[in-house]
């Protein structure tokens, strides 16, 4: 007689998003909140991320890129730290998905640092939401650990669907420390850590090309390194 045992399931069967909503419905809406006690690298951040911005419009764009874009998303969007500090200052209008309501209400009365301005708010979650216009800039950031790998890729292939040509997706996420180089899963918001060769099969799995990399520089060591990452759709290229 032989014995069987069944295969582990995968990491990122054990997210649950009613528990990440639980846990995120508990946290202040505020910048400290949002940050995880850090709130210290948000200029840092933000600075990072519109380095590279303008590293994509001067170096991958068909032409060299000059004012703002015509209209952003910003995927998961929280208080709207990005939308405010990031995305108002290279988009006309910028659209927000958050399903997190008290956060979402936060966002339609943030003061912008640029001159775009809020469009629309969704209030849902990435796996239910589909866009209504096309974007020259999708963004995410720290976000996507709440999805499944299925959701992951059924939510970039919409992208890829959404964004304009010569538009960008892009993915700005914590990275897994895992020694053997596995995923993370975290317990206290139900959200996995992927790690940078998992990210890269997605994309390709989802259609999608990566047209440029970089690992955010100048934050703490003691926190998570976090990769940014510019995406195409292979049938725009």
């Amino acid at each position: 007689m032989t014995s069987s045992t069944n295969p582990p399931a995968p990491l990122d069967a054990r997210i649950s998003q009613a528990d990440s909503l639980i846990y995120w419905n508990s946290i202040p809406a505020t910048i400290n909140g949002m940050l995880g006690g850090c709130p210290q690298i948000s200029r840092v951040d933000m600075r990072g991320s519109l380095i590279f911005i303008e590293k994509l419009r001067r170096l991958h764009a068909p032409a060299p890129c000059a004012g703002s874009v015509a209209r952003g998303v910003d995927c998961g969007a929280g208080i709207g730290r990005v939308t405010a500090g990031v995305l108002s200052k290279v988009c006309d209008v910028v659209d927000v998905v958050e399903p997190v309501e008290k956060f979402a209400r936060e966002v339609r009365g943030a003061a912008l640092a640029g001159k775009g301005t809020v469009g629309e708010v969704f209030v849902t979650g990435l796996q239910g939401w589909e866009a209504r216009e096309r974007y020259d800039l999708v963004w995410h950031q720290w976000c996507l650990g709440y999805l499944t790998d299925e959701e992951l890729c059924c939510h970039l292939k919409r992208c890829g669907k959404m964004v304009k040509q010569g538009g960008w997706i892009v993915v700005k996420e914590n990275m897994s420390t895992n020694l053997e180089g596995r995923d993370m899963f975290d317990e206290v918001d139900s959200s996995v850590t992927r790690t940078d060769t998992k990210f890269r099969s997605l994309f390709e799995e989802s259609g999608l090309k990566m047209v440029r990399t970089e690992v955010q520089s100048g934050f703490p060591k003691a926190i998570l390194p976090v990769r940014i990452y510019a995406l195409q759709p292979l049938s725009s290229l």
